[in-house]
């Protein structure tokens, strides 16, 4: 694997996270109490002898490159490698910012043109999957691709929403289409059991949808980028272009977990059924394959007479006489008396406040940090550094699907109410 270069892309400007996304990149979202979405396919890397690695980004970028430099020294820990974020920027010979997943290689092309390398693997940066890509690679190799394209068994319902593949028995590519619906969905249906799966599975997951995730033998990458200069997206253009060009096309089938954290409403079922038992469809807790995080050294977390069921704790949080049901609190978080908190994900706090310093702010008419005295929390999201007074109440009692209230500090998607990063919900709010 020391013969490839991976180059993870960060995305649009994730406006289906927002307001998640509004002050940082999508890659940089918190995820599962103490990650990151970028850790996942960036572990995955290392996890399969990858060490090479650019990560492309242009929007909200500063928590994301904070996030790399305190997280992966990979020339000190694994074996002279390194992870660099490639920020968009305009030159003379490209005025614009990156406008698709290929047009960003396209900009940094000369970069990647300068290492020696026989493959480019291509990978999302906010995708939640544990994927061993040595397999996925040397499939390529003895397949004999020019480029092979991960392959996710889907449902028709599932189908809709992504770009699809038609192939051979051999796995061969013959068709691609993007998100093709009625009689043209019905076409793109494979035996799907010929690539592992049992009869019944095969018939409910009859066809094959493209991941985003891409391994390109050096030359066909650069020949369809060079070739092709108005194509900006590789699902779009540039594999239908390799498709009709001739260049041999493979899919790697991948039969596992893997959500594409592209909405508010995903991104809170995936963090929630983490917290499912006694086997959740994706665990951090694999000493074989880890997923690498930002190395904190916090506390271990103070539970005070707190009750408990079914739910993650960050570490370094103080939770006092409160009742936590199904979620997901993040590091440093604090819960008060009385607190009841239900489905929700609470992201912490990038900092400690001292039993003073939180005394001053009550005394000024300041919240302090974390949920306070009295409150109930059910179906929610609480972003980072938060501030949720005494005897609050957020359950969209009127199942509100979508609503704004940036001035009041929250937002409503997909039901779910998001408290925005470092807002302030005054004592006794009902939301």
């Amino acid at each position: 694997m020391k013969r490839v270069l991976a180059i993870i892309l960060g995305g649009g400007a994730g406006t289906r996270l927002y307001p998640l996304t509004k002050m940082r990149a999508k890659p940089a979202v918190p995820l599962a109490g103490k990650y990151r979405l970028i850790d996942i396919p960036i572990s995955n890397c290392i996890n399969s002898d990858i060490n090479k690695m650019y990560v492309m980004t242009q929007f909200n970028s500063a928590s994301l490159n904070r996030h790399l430099s305190q997280t992966f020294n990979l020339s000190n820990s694994f074996g002279g490698g390194f992870v660099e974020v490639l920020a968009a920027q305009q030159t003379p010979d490209s005025p614009s910012w990156f406008e698709g997943t290929a047009d960003a290689v396209r900009k940094y092309q000369w970069l990647f043109q300068e290492w020696d390398v026989d493959e480019y693997l291509i990978l999302s940066g906010d995708q939640l999957y544990r994927m061993d890509y040595s397999l996925f690679i040397e499939h390529h190799r003895r397949t004999g691709a020019d480029l092979t394209v991960a392959a996710l068994p889907v449902d028709a319902k599932q189908a809709e929403s992504f770009g699809l593949m038609r192939t051979d028995d051999n796995g061969n590519i013959q068709e691609f289409r993007e998100k093709p619906k009625g009689e043209s969905l019905l076409q793109m249906a494979v035996d799907t059991a010929r690539f592992g799966l049992s009869s019944e599975s095969a018939k409910e997951r009859p066809y094959l949808a493209s991941m985003g995730i891409y391994v390109f033998s050096r030359q066909t990458l650069f020949d369809l980028l060079d070739g092709n200069t108005n194509h900006k997206d590789f699902g779009k253009e540039v594999i239908p272009e390799s498709l009709a060009r001739g260049d041999k096309l493979q899919s790697y089938v991948f039969d596992d977990y893997w959500e594409d954290i592209g909405t508010i409403g995903a991104f809170y079922e995936a963090n929630l059924a983490l917290t499912q038992q006694p086997k959740p469809p994706f665990s951090f807790y694999d000493e074989k394959f880890p997923i690498y995080t930002r190395p904190r050294y916090l506390p271990p977390s103070k539970l005070v007479d707190a009750q408990i069921t079914n739910s993650i704790i960050g570490e370094g949080s103080i939770l006092k006489s409160c009742s936590v049901h199904h979620c997901v609190l993040g590091v440093r978080s604090r819960l008060e008396s009385d607190v009841v908190i239900q489905d929700t994900l609470v992201m912490g706090a990038d900092f400690f406040e001292s039993s003073e310093e939180r005394a001053v702010l009550r005394e000024r008419g300041g919240i302090p940090l974390g949920v306070g005295q009295g409150t109930t929390v059910k179906g929610a999201i609480l972003d980072k550094n938060t501030r949720i007074g005494s005897n609050v109440t957020i359950v969209n009692k009127d199942h509100v699907e979508e609503a704004d209230r940036p001035e009041l500090g929250f937002y409503i998607r997909n039901g779910i109410v998001v408290v925005v990063k470092n807002a302030s919900i005054p004592d006794g709010s009902v939301i």
